[in-house]
């Protein structure tokens, strides 16, 4: 199959002038102009009339979670809702009409709630009208459940994390978390995977990390993430990671490249899970620290010798401090140069000190981030000001710093935790609550598009060049392509046309951001917005 898409503007380092290119199956063989794409137009399956449009590389979602973010479509959302009060008439609402066999509801966040508070069991149970209901935090690593779901699952009740008012997190919620997908059918989760997979193609994304573990999906999700993309080729391309210590032989019998991703350090801030070396402002409690540097070490070691990638899921700076020192003493076993072929990862990273990030960019490990994060919960009166005290907050999602120390960068979702707007997370890193912290567009676009190949060990993707894998987004823009630079201190040379830097959408937060109207994953169209191209 050839297509060439020519009449626009083509983001590749190759060519700042190119407005024309040709795909051949999986790949490109070909940028250049208009008047030079004449030579393919004869060959070629479909040629494709821009109008003017921008073509990137389809972008690289490196932190998802695929039956859960296509679950969310048959589950309550509460992230517009504005007070308890509120996201109980319409839990009750959505209970009357809810198909699946458990009532499922998202992002919950009682922060932004004038009640300050969680759900109680009993408001659940009267809510739902004693059907058995899961009812997660936005971030979750805590939920809700109904005494119906304790009446299916009792053993819950002794587990650690466990509050009579049914409050369930750490140990508890992983035990709640399993027993919901249980709950539902094989069938529910592959639909729910096709969905997730469909929407990030329209979303301008041609890959996603798996980041599987217990208590985040099923073993099984990955034969059905199989099942799925063997029955649709042309939706996005999956990489799995199982996040288990120990995990070495699983992840490979599941066909992962990792025993990585969501294997958990500790928990997250909104629930007070994350560990931290000083207690929350709010609350006497400095979370929890699930593992040691002794069980980071080993299972480096492990997964280094394996020829598999390590990773854990990281956010308060006690669990920092541990992961770091388990790299330090693995460096120790098998040596810097073999932790740096590796290309180890850990996730989210969001308090990291300046000599931990020197450490982690020497042992060669990326750091998988999400810029939504700090869009939605950092700043001085938001989440993190309001569970951690303004200081801390401020030093939260450190992007330029880690940058600045060598640490490559992979930008993600965590979906259904924050959405798949990858056009979002670029303008949230560059336009980051703290002034310090901002990267530039050019910066993050590149962390969410070639970050997310090297993330997954593969260098020869996320870009437009000849040879590169044909994996291509067409956007509308809505505004001009500028080389923009929201931190003053970047030289003005790159914003001058004469250095021939390649273009980029201007993402002032007062703009609309870009449209996706095509996605190609490896040559294969993967979503194409009806009418909008001839």
């Amino acid at each position: 199959m050839r297509i060439l898409l020519r009449g626009g503007y083509v983001h590749t380092p190759a060519d700042p002038h190119a407005t024309a290119l040709c795909v051949k199956d999986d790949a490109i063989v070909w940028t250049g102009d208009d008047d030079a794409s004449a030579h393919f137009e004869d060959g070629a399956d479909r040629v494709v009339e821009l109008e003017g449009r921008l073509v990137t590389p389809a972008f690289v979602d490196s932190h998802v979670h695929l039956s859960q973010t296509g679950i969310a479509a048959s589950s309550i959302d509460f992230s517009d809702v504005s007070s308890l009060a509120e996201a109980l008439d319409a839990l009750a609402a959505h209970a009357r009409t809810a198909a699946l066999p458990v009532v499922l509801g998202l992002n919950w966040d009682d922060t932004r709630w004038p009640e300050g508070r969680p759900f109680t069991r009993e408001e659940v149970d009267r809510a739902v009208d004693g059907r058995v209901a899961y009812l997660a935090r936005v971030d979750a690593h805590s939920a809700v459940v109904s005494s119906a779901f304790v009446d299916r699952l009792p053993s819950v009740v002794a587990a650690d994390g466990w509050t009579p008012d049914g409050l369930v997190s750490r140990a508890a919620n992983i035990e709640a978390r399993e027993a919901v997908f249980a709950m539902l059918p094989g069938s529910a989760h592959e639909d729910a995977i096709a969905r997730a997979l469909a929407d990030a193609a329209a979303a301008g994304i041609g890959m996603v990390h798996e980041n599987g573990a217990p208590g985040d999906s099923p073993a099984e999700d990955f034969e059905r993430i199989a099942t799925v993309t063997a029955a649709h080729p042309g939706l996005p391309e999956v990489v799995g990671y199982w996040g288990m210590l120990d995990g070495i032989e699983q992840a490979r019998a599941l066909g992962c490249l990792g025993a990585a991703g969501d294997l958990c350090m500790d928990g997250a801030v909104g629930s007070r899970t994350a560990a931290m070396r000083v207690p929350y402002a709010d609350d006497p409690t400095s979370g929890h620290l699930y593992l040691s540097a002794d069980d980071v070490a080993r299972h480096v070691v492990a997964c280094t010798q394996a020829g598999l990638q390590a990773g854990f899921h990281v956010i308060g700076d006690r669990a920092t401090d541990e992961m770091v020192e388990g790299f330090r003493r693995a460096a120790e076993t098998v040596g810097v140069p073999a932790l740096v072929m590796a290309r180890h990862r850990v996730e989210h990273l969001e308090m990291v000190a300046p000599e931990q990030m020197q450490l982690l960019a020497t042992y060669g490990v990326t750091a998988s981030m999400q810029p939504m994060f700090d869009a939605r919960w950092g700043g001085t009166d938001d989440l993190y000001a309001q569970r951690l005290g303004v200081e801390r907050a401020l030093a939260m999602n450190p992007l330029a710093s880690l940058a600045r120390a060598g640490v490559a960068l992979a930008f993600g979702s965590d979906s259904p935790v924050t959405p798949f707007d990858p056009w979002g997370g670029v303008r949230a890193a560059a336009w980051h609550h703290n002034e310090a912290e901002r990267i530039t567009v050019r910066a993050a676009f590149n962390a969410y598009t070639r970050g997310g190949w090297r993330a997954s060990a593969r260098d020869e993707g996320g870009v437009i060049a000849p040879g590169a894998p044909a994996g291509l987004a067409v956007w509308d823009v809505h505004g001009d392509l500028v080389v923009q630079t929201p931190d003053a201190r970047v030289a003005a040379w790159s914003t001058d046309p004469r250095a021939g830097v390649p273009h980029l959408p201007d993402l002032h937060p007062d703009l609309d951001l870009p449209t996706c109207v095509m996605t190609l994953v490896n040559g294969v169209v993967a979503h194409e917005r009806e009418g909008a191209l001839t």
